[in-house]
């Protein structure tokens, strides 16, 4: 077992914490591949020489280390390839580390359902049952010259690997995604506009808080409105400057809703996405002679600072955007 896929159970509005709990991950091993808003992977085929402990061994550290320190609990998965652990993963619950057997991954996946199998779609999934082929055991029990019939010839052969536990992928170490996403889902279709513009200010303050906390700006923001229907609309806005200034974010936002014209939409969820992600230093910054403006990136240079000192709870990300 080499390789853990830990999901931190970070609340609602405290994605922004995840780089500071990278950095934990990293103390047992250089090669951690983010995924955000909230996990990550992490190769420990070193860390087992050097610290003379499996890896479901240093996953229980990590897990005690992530409580003291930062107070979030976490679930692991582990397995021999990527693949395996983020599958183990959805089978772990705190404090219990889910393990896939090195020496019999197929096993392990044997009774699950095709559609569990990452890369596997609806219309994928739908093909295979109707031929009976609904677990990945019984893909695996299949020809290959079946399966390359019914989904392709390099469908049918990844699939094919796959469903025998052959996991081919590795851990690609990265400082932060090239975007970083937010939804603000309502508990019931909402109709109001004004709780439609209070969830993009929280959106945005998120969004802001977790590129600061990186040293990220972004260069493009895109909004993605779902509604009751199932359908979306996705708009998308380059920034005047690369920004990670939650007031600049939240009035794009505001920008992108108006000029949809929405007349008693339904809205299911709202989803913020920045793109275009540079490090902060390489960005120009226009001056301002707005004392308001000014005040208000002061205020978030505090804030951040209270977030770095005291963690993610600190402060509530968007309640400083204007």
């Amino acid at each position: 077992m080499t390789i853990l896929c830990v999901r931190f159970q970070l609340p609602p509005m405290y994605e922004a914490a995840l780089p500071q709990l990278l950095g934990l991950l990293e103390e047992f091993t250089p090669v951690v591949e983010a995924l955000p808003p909230d996990g990550a992977l992490a190769d420990l085929r070193g860390a087992e020489r050097y610290f003379g402990r499996s890896a479901v061994e240093l996953a229980s550290v990590i897990r005690v280390r992530a409580l003291a320190l930062h107070g979030v609990d976490c679930v692991i998965g582990a397995g021999p390839g990527p693949m395996l652990a983020r599958m183990a993963l959805r089978d772990a619950r705190p404090g219990v580390t889910c393990a896939v057997p090195e020496d019999a991954p197929g096993e392990f996946l044997a009774g699950k359902p095709v559609a569990a199998l990452p890369g596997v779609g609806p219309a994928t999934a739908r093909t295979l049952c109707e031929y009976g082929l609904d677990t990945l055991g019984r893909v695996a029990a299949a020809p290959l010259s079946t399966l390359q019939r019914l989904v392709g010839a390099k469908t049918g052969r990844d699939l094919h690997e796959k469903a025998q536990g052959i996991d081919r992928g590795r851990v690609v170490p990265n400082g932060v995604s090239r975007s970083l996403a937010t939804e603000r889902p309502f508990t019931r279709d909402e109709l109001d506009p004004d709780r439609h513009r209070r969830a993009l200010l929280s959106a945005a303050g998120e969004l802001g808080a977790r590129l600061r906390a990186v040293d990220k700006v972004c260069r493009t923001l895109t909004l993605t409105v779902r509604y009751a229907d199932r359908s979306a609309t996705t708009r998308s806005r380059t920034l005047e400057e690369p920004t990670a200034h939650s007031a600049a974010l939240t009035r794009t936002a505001y920008a992108m809703y108006e000029a949809l014209g929405l007349q008693r939409a339904r809205v299911r969820s709202l989803t913020l996405r920045a793109e275009g992600l540079a490090p902060a230093e390489q960005a120009s910054h226009q001056l301002t002679f707005d004392p308001v403006d000014e005040k208000v990136r002061r205020i978030e240079e505090v804030a951040d600072r209270a977030r770095a000192k005291f963690g993610p709870r600190a402060v509530m990300p968007g309640s400083l955007a204007a």
